[in-house]
């Protein structure tokens, strides 16, 4: 088995949302990197319309982990499924990703729409989305996360 991983926050999220919440993720916000890193490191990036983004629910306790099956969002409509079916905070390393747009570049910061993170929360990694690299061959899901996500980027002001 490989040995841990020691990593070190890259940024930070600024503004957007506060709170976590389910649902209405349509904030913007900003990425702000370490200031300690050159301003070279982004160059180019404003080429690029999307974000992968590596992020850690700092907000979570190591409790929160949940090693089994369980229904989403624990509602009895979606069947129980694995820890690894569900993308939430209730992951072993309670580590998450993103694909927010990229709205400006502006030194550090990076705005963007679409990051489902909140205010202050560490980004561990982040690249350009390159459309070559994403799935290949048709997408395949069941139906329930289609019926669960329905709000999942609406905004939150209706």
């Amino acid at each position: 088995m490989a040995e841990p991983l020691t990593i070190t926050p890259i940024g930070v999220v600024v503004g957007g949302r506060t709170e976590p919440t389910d649902d209405h993720w349509g904030e913007q916000a900003i990425i702000r990197l370490n200031a300690d890193f050159p301003h070279e490191v982004v160059q180019g990036l404003e080429e690029f319309s999307h974000l992968v983004v590596v992020w850690h629910f700092h907000r979570a306790a190591p409790t929160d982990v949940a090693l089994h099956a369980r229904s989403p969002r624990n509602d009895p409509r979606w069947p129980p499924t694995g820890t690894f079916a569900h993308r939430n905070h209730r992951r072993p390393n309670q580590l998450a990703q993103s694909f927010p747009r990229l709205l400006k570049v502006d030194g550090l910061d990076l705005h963007v729409a679409d990051l489902d993170a909140v205010d202050g929360t560490p980004v561990y990694d982040l690249a350009p989305y390159f459309s070559q690299m994403g799935p290949r061959g048709p997408i395949r899901q069941p139906d329930w996360p289609g019926e669960m996500l329905s709000d999942y980027w609406a905004d939150p002001q209706e």
